[in-house]
């Protein structure tokens, strides 16, 4: 049974609870910020650096592919799939990788799977898809550089040495409304299709885009940019929503102390008034006895 001090005790640690999650919920709402900045900026880069190979392809003579798929009796299709790593994310993991399964499942060419945070990987590995390159999930806007560099050396790589054809990215994206939605974006290979859509892209201004230098050149730079930004919007994104889903987990979090506090008070109060009044009891009783003595 419930005294006075046990729920006093159950107070204060609640009160503590719900401070270290005011101060979580607060973090994550700064970071979020963060994130959310990076990919603003990233987005106008982004449509900037399609223009530009928009505008290659508009001048005569231009190479159709810069990267053709790799020639190869079997096809191979490399997944990156951007996890997280951190606790309090809910099921961030689990309905991104169950999301990249179901994509993967329905692809009959041979699968390597690259996974960015260790826990998507065992989810991954849990279905059947074994990562071949494992990636730490990165813990600021920082480091998001030196993971995607990293990434494009790998795909390089393994386009080389192991003959991958095509590159598919995976993550979690912050929703309009609340919360994240899994999707998936084709990186490589930049072939007819890729060029096509590029070329419906409408030029801003009357004026024709002229490419200034050595085309190749600048087509090349141009591509190198478009995968950079391509990789790193997805793990800008990624972390975004995991820092969105602690959001959710902290106000729902909140939401219980604050309903728990509320009742852990209410029993306190009619606990101490029952107190009360069973020592108001015992004193009239005793006045009782003492006047009956006396008479």
């Amino acid at each position: 049974m419930d005294t006075l001090e046990s729920l006093q005790r159950k107070m204060n640690s609640a009160g503590d609870l719900e401070s270290v999650v005011k101060t979580m919920k607060a973090m994550a709402a700064s970071n979020i910020k963060q994130y959310d900045m990076a990919g603003a900026a990233l987005g106008d880069y982004y449509k900037t650096v399609k223009l530009g190979i928009a505008a290659y392809f508009k001048q005569e003579n231009s190479k159709a592919i810069l990267f053709p798929p790799v020639k190869t009796k079997e096809k191979i299709v490399g997944a990156i799939v951007f996890g997280s790593d951190q606790g309090l994310v809910g099921q961030f993991n689990d309905v991104l990788s169950n999301f990249a399964v179901a994509f993967l499942r329905a692809n009959s060419k041979k699968i390597e799977v690259w996974s960015v945070g260790e826990r998507v990987r065992d989810r991954l590995l849990d279905a059947g898809f074994l990562s071949s390159n494992l990636y730490s999930v990165p813990n600021s806007v920082s480091g998001i550089t030196a993971l995607v560099g990293q990434i494009l050396v790998d795909v390089d790589s393994g386009r080389e040495e192991r003959n991958i054809n095509e590159f598919y990215i995976f993550h979690n994206c912050p929703n309009q409304g609340a919360g994240y939605v899994p999707v998936s974006q084709r990186l490589l290979p930049l072939d007819q299709q890729w060029k096509q859509n590029l070329e419906t892209i409408q030029w801003p201004t009357d004026k024709l885009p002229e490419v200034v230098g050595e085309m190749d050149r600048t087509l090349f730079a141009l591509i190198n940019s478009y995968l950079f930004v391509s990789l790193y919007k997805a793990s800008s994104e990624s972390l975004a929503s995991e820092n969105a889903s602690r959001l959710e987990a902290m106000q729902r979090a909140e939401k219980n102390i604050d309903e728990l506090l509320e009742a852990l008070n209410a029993k306190y109060h009619r606990l101490r008034q029952g107190t009360i009044d069973e020592e108001l009891f015992d004193v009239v009783a005793g006045f009782e006895a003492m006047k009956k003595e006396k008479k």
